[in-house]
């Protein structure tokens, strides 16, 4: 009998995903190091910390309900919803376009 694999969730944006990864509500930056962690896909996680401030995640994000009805990410989450994507490009980098 084969065993049943495990269906990961991300506790954002709900999709069934291949991967999780472990966000803290308050960053470590802002003291969080020890607090409250959510389970989320990289799409999501990667994200949130492109779009809202480690200070603006401390202190009014710090929790799901409150990500899930952040102002900021409300089009990402209805863009993502069905979507089948693992991953997406960290944009945080710098620009690998040639001038």
């Amino acid at each position: 009998m084969a065993k049943k694999e495990l269906e990961l969730v991300c506790e954002l944006c709900r999709r069934e995903v291949q991967s999780l990864s472990r966000h803290h509500l308050v960053p470590r930056e802002e003291g969080g190091r020890y607090g409250a962690t959510a389970e989320l896909c990289q799409p999501c996680h990667s994200t949130i910390h492109l779009t809202i401030s480690n200070q603006e995640l401390a202190q009014q994000y710090n929790s799901i309900e409150a990500l899930q009805t952040a102002e900021p990410l409300q089009k990402y989450l209805k863009w993502v919803k069905n979507r089948p994507i693992e991953r997406i490009s960290n944009r945080r980098g710098r620009s690998r376009r040639k001038k």
